[in-house]
């Protein structure tokens, strides 16, 4: 598995151009949400889950995100329960079963723990009514997928996919899933962070008038990585170190800079058209992904967005979005100003216990979103936010895209692209794939 340079070619990434599979059933350009048009439907927020029958959930993928996910699931509300775990390595399921005995009394029965590709399978098939999916991105597809069929109310991480097919095959299971009245809530959780909901109703409103352009920014110090270990075959390396190889995460635009790339999405409801982009690779210790992308998005109306990610230590950081509008500015978690700087609003974060003003929410985010998707459930009002988060996803691989190869790439070629990463068979064992660190344009 040695690392190699290479020009890509804009055919490699975009692959034959034809009508695929969902592409002629979902539209490549979304609504417009401007001042004074209708809001998209909001969670309630509750503080609690409401109580109701016992809702028993099997975990996929059993990391650190993954234990994570379960218990905030467990914290939720009343008579929520843990009773299945899968995942492909025993070392990791087993220090998420040992978590969810030591923190919250939960001991998940032997039986229900399966090692392996296919334990999502099992675990979807454990009688369960939700499955949480947490496994690397590229997965979330077929998961996703085979949770539907099996009419399972769903949350799952993002991203949702690393390629067009995929992102493609997460929204026509999201489309089955809104026809059965099944509950789907992603990762995303700004979308479940109450200072977020509350400055999108303001702009939705019309508080800062016509949306006119935007930012958004993931700059952070370098992520965490596993160098290969005696007795690791390259499969068990790669999905080890997913986070720093494309196929597994889609890169850091994708896996991480998606959240802020999403919120755009949600406050402008628009989806841009084309994107042009530069990235490059100076400090990355595993993989085959870059350091930074700085990409430059276009919409229908001749809007832009400057979107910026970067994982490299000894640099400035920011994690933020911003938009701004013919009436004002905001940076769409708690403040809108006027368009000479002063503050117009400002939300008004809850006192905690002490009665001192919070810096941050009432209730996490993280555990908001579970509470959302309880609820959705235990009142029979279904939500589903699988498509939404699958656009903004396919959005931010067409972003990496065009970094890649050095070109401009269109959403609808993103809608109509055969190209998929990675292997179709999964053992472990050597993996024919090479490690390229793309390199654009001709020398």
């Amino acid at each position: 598995m040695t690392e190699k340079k290479n020009n890509v070619s804009r055919r490699h990434f975009l692959g034959a151009v034809g009508a695929v599979g969902a592409a002629s059933a979902i539209g490549a350009q979304g609504p417009a949400l401007f001042a004074g048009q209708q809001a998209v439907k909001l969670p309630r927020l509750l503080d609690r889950a409401p109580d109701g029958d016992t809702l028993r959930a099997g975990l996929v993928g059993c990391g650190g995100r993954g234990t994570g996910a379960a218990l905030n699931f467990l914290d939720a509300g009343p008579n929520l329960e843990i009773v299945a775990l899968g995942d492909v390595f025993e070392d990791r399921l087993n220090g998420c079963r040992d978590r969810l005995k030591k923190d919250k009394k939960v001991d998940v029965p032997k039986k229900n723990c399966f090692i392996g590709f296919d334990a999502f399978r099992q675990v979807i098939d454990s009688d369960v009514d939700v499955v949480i999916l947490a496994t690397p991105p590229h997965f979330r597809p077929e998961h996703f997928s085979a949770c539907i069929r099996g009419r399972k109310h769903v949350f799952m991480e993002k991203p949702v996919a690393v390629d067009p097919v995929g992102a493609r095959s997460i929204m026509a299971s999201a489309r089955k899933a809104k026809a059965i009245n099944l509950s789907v809530v992603t990762g995303t959780q700004r979308r479940h962070q109450r200072d977020y909901v509350a400055t999108y109703k303001k702009i939705a409103a019309g508080a800062i008038g016509d949306i006119v352009s935007a930012n958004c920014y993931w700059n952070q110090s370098q992520l965490w990585y596993r160098t290969p270990q005696e007795g690791w075959s390259d499969m068990e390396a790669m999905i080890r170190d997913w986070v720093n190889w494309t196929w597994l995460s889609g890169d850091h635009i994708v896996e991480q800079h998606v959240h802020n790339i999403d919120v755009i999405h949600w406050f402008t409801g628009k989806i841009p058209v084309k994107a042009v982009g530069f990235g490059g690779r100076h400090r990355r210790v595993t993989g085959d992904q870059y350091d930074f992308f700085s990409i430059d998005y276009v919409y229908d109306n001749k809007m832009h967005m400057h979107s910026m990610s970067r994982q490299i230590d000894g640099c400035v950081t920011n994690v933020s979005e911003s938009i701004m509008g013919t009436k004002g500015t905001s940076n769409c978690r708690n403040t809108i100003w006027t368009p000479d700087g002063k503050q117009a609003w400002k939300y008004g974060y809850a006192p905690d216990e002490s009665g001192k003003p919070r810096k941050n929410v009432k209730v996490s985010p993280y555990v908001q979103e579970h509470i959302d998707l309880v609820t959705a459930i235990r009142t029979d009002d279904p939500i589903n936010e699988a498509e939404n988060t699958a656009i903004s996803t396919l959005v931010a691989i067409m972003g990496r895209i065009s970094a890649y190869t050095g070109k401009e790439v269109t959403y609808e070629e993103m809608m109509n692209s055969n190209y998929r990463i990675g292997p179709t068979e999964y053992a472990m064992g050597d993996v024919d794939l090479e490690a390229v660190a793309p390199v654009p344009g001709k020398a």
